[in-house]
């Protein structure tokens, strides 16, 4: 392992807000040598995989949104890292442990010890703990269980289905005995949601110009819709909600068509309202945060499925640091399947 002393600490500082699109120029990239300086307690990590999340996007609105303010100019971006331990000064941390942390986008970070969270790379893949076994899979198994709530033979429609949260939503929906609709963009991620995944039925909506084709398309292959667990917003939510059934819940988990240019001033789509009343629905806004209190509760389920193959987990990685706000962008785009993730 290469010497602390001899490494150089690199941080994206997050320096301007993005109304449209997001790039590098909103960032600064900043290089100096690592200061491997430890308290009582404390320890050096370096980051290996970094996660790419939409929530980092909405945190660059400048109004609230599920945070208290906007995310900081001037500051690291914020997210999760999977890294390695260089030095501790802590019990029970030494050189060349594995960790998850909340350390943002930098090589390196000096954490209390109680910042961290131990990874067993014999238990299940390092990188798991940034996806199905980490955030997006503590979202998708409550979203879908608590607020869902499905049951055997229902219908669940899941938009996003091949991204990280959609893609487990999709599994964990088949695994409840519903009957799975995944909607994504593109042929090949539609095949791959059958084929791959297990959904009854795929549609890709870059296929239909407007709300009413491609609900039409939905109603043609599912008759209606019991649960729908929504990653999107936008088009596809317009044509989902008019086809749901009496008692259908419908999860609010992200609207990403949203996030570039939208979380200003957002699109507003028809009056779905009566919809609600019409069929005594209920809709329901998740997050993950929610349930961190419950992630190991959330791990002794899931994790047997991963590590007996039961669970697919697609991961999408992008090499190099300096690829970090390309790849935050690449989420709004559909260059990804799967959980997106940055590796140094």
């Amino acid at each position: 392992m290469t010497s602390p002393a001899s490494l150089t600490h690199s941080q994206w500082i997050y320096r301007k807000q993005p109304l449209g699109q997001i790039g590098a120029e909103h960032y600064e990239l900043l290089r100096r040598p690592l200061d491997t300086t430890l308290d009582e307690g404390e320890v050096l990590i370096e980051a290996r995989w970094f996660s790419v999340d939409p929530y980092m996007r909405i945190g660059q609105s400048s109004k609230p949104t599920y945070d208290s303010a906007p995310h900081p100019l001037d500051t690291v971006q914020a997210g999760a890292v999977v890294a390695r331990v260089l030095a501790s000064r802590a019990p029970g941390y030494a050189a060349g442990d594995w960790v998850s942390a909340y350390s943002g986008w930098q090589s390196h970070a000096r954490l209390r010890a109680d910042a961290l969270t131990r990874l067993d790379p014999q238990q299940a893949p390092l990188t798991a703990a940034l996806g199905v076994l980490g955030m997006p899979g503590r979202t998708a198994w409550f979203g879908l269980t608590e607020a869902g709530r499905p049951h055997a033979g229902e219908v669940v429609v899941v938009s996003g289905a091949a991204g990280a949260v959609g893609s487990l939503v999709l599994q964990f929906a088949k695994r409840h005995g519903a009957r799975v609709l995944g909607i994504a963009g593109g042929a090949a991620k539609c095949a791959w949601l059958r084929d791959t995944l297990g959904a009854d039925w795929a549609i890709d909506y870059k296929a239909h110009p407007d709300a009413a084709s491609l609900g039409a398309a939905i109603l043609a292959l599912t008759g209606g819709v019991d649960v729908y667990f929504d990653n999107v917003g936008g088009m596809v939510t317009d044509a989902v909600i008019p086809l749901i059934n009496r008692r259908a819940r419908i999860v609010i988990c992200g609207q990403i068509s949203q996030y570039s240019g939208g979380l200003e001033t957002p699109e507003l789509g028809p009056r779905l309202l009566h919809h609600l009343l019409y069929q005594r629905a209920t809709i329901q806004g998740v997050l993950a945060r929610d349930y961190l209190h419950r992630m190991d509760e959330m791990r002794r389920i899931v994790a047997p499925w991963v590590r007996d193959g039961r669970i697919i987990f697609e991961e999408t990685v992008i090499e190099g640091f300096e690829q970090l706000p390309h790849a935050l962008n690449s989420l709004f785009t559909g260059e990804h399947r799967g959980k997106l993730l940055v590796q140094a």
